[in-house]
This record gives structure tokens, C-alpha cells and sequence, in this order.
């Protein structure tokens, strides 16, 4: 399979990049809907009916999109054989990549909440929340490219 997909790979490093920025964007954006969805919409109110729209049509069909193909572009590198499983940045960066689709998840979750009625989270702890992404980010990009260990 990696004699197939070498001659792919700046491709597929583009894609994952790609998606992995519009993820990114996602997964900053949504709990900071959360925070203005709770603080300020009252509730069966028009705007809390756009804020529950705006949410959902972010997680659908933008971040699980992003997701799904930062995923399979990240597989495809793996299988084209360009990461060296000696060296340990590869597990550091699998283990932010799983914590940022723990996160996702937990994203997904709220909004589910949200959209069904109930009051959600306080505003602060989605304040707080929305840091996660921002410390798994810095994770990632050290583990790729500085590989400090």
C-alpha cells in the first residue's frame, strides 16, 4: 500500500492540513456558541431557535466533515509509511488527536442538550472548555513539527 500512496503524500499532507484547520475553526467556534446561548438568548425565544440552527449546522456540516477527513487523510499518511513509530512524536500526537475527537464528542453532546431544552453548562465552564482544543492544538503542531522527543 505505501508504494501506492508515496507519490500521494504531499497531497494527502495538504488534505489533512486542510481539514484539520476547518476542524479546528469548529471546535473554537461552537463553545463559544455555547456561552452566548446560554448567557444571552432567552429561551423559546427566535434566537434561541437560530442559535440552536447555527450550532447544529456547524457540528454537521462543517466540524464532522472536518473531522471525518482529517481522519482518513491522517490514516492515509500513516499507511503511505512517512511516520516513524520509533520516535514517540507520532503517539504524542496520536494522543492530541484523540483528546480533540473526545472533545468533538463532548461538543456534540452539549449541543444535543441544548437543542432539547435543557439549561446547558454555565457560561463559564464553556469559557473554560474552550480552551481544550488550544492546549491539544499546541500538542499537535509541537509534536509534528519541532519533535522534541
Amino acid at each position: 500500500m505505501s508504494d501506492l500512496l508515496l507519490p500521494l503524500v504531499p497531497w494527502l499532507k495538504s488534505l489533512h492540513v486542510i481539514s484539520f484547520v476547518a476542524w479546528m475553526a469548529g471546535l473554537f467556534y461552537l463553545p463559544r456558541l455555547f456561552v452566548y446561548h446560554v448567557e444571552s438568548v432567552d429561551r423559546g425565544s427566535g434566537t434561541e431557535t437560530l442559535f440552536r440552527t447555527m450550532e447544529n449546522k456547524l457540528l454537521k456540516f462543517i466540524m464532522n466533515p472536518a473531522m471525518i477527513a482529517t481522519w482518513a487523510f491522517g490514516l492515509l499518511l500513516v499507511a503511505s509509511g512517512v511516520v516513524d513509530w520509533s520516535a514517540i512524536w507520532p503517539y504524542a500526537k496520536a494522543a492530541g488527536v484523540l483528546g480533540m475527537t473526545g472533545f468533538h464528542m463532548w461538543c456534540a453532546r452539549q449541543r444535543r442538550q441544548l437543542a432539547a431544552g435543557a439549561p446547558g453548562l454555565p457560561g463559564r465552564r464553556y469559557r473554560l472548555m474552550n480552551e481544550v482544543p488550544t492546549i491539544l492544538l499546541i500538542v499537535i503542531v509541537i509534536a509534528v513539527v519541532a519533535r522534541p522527543i
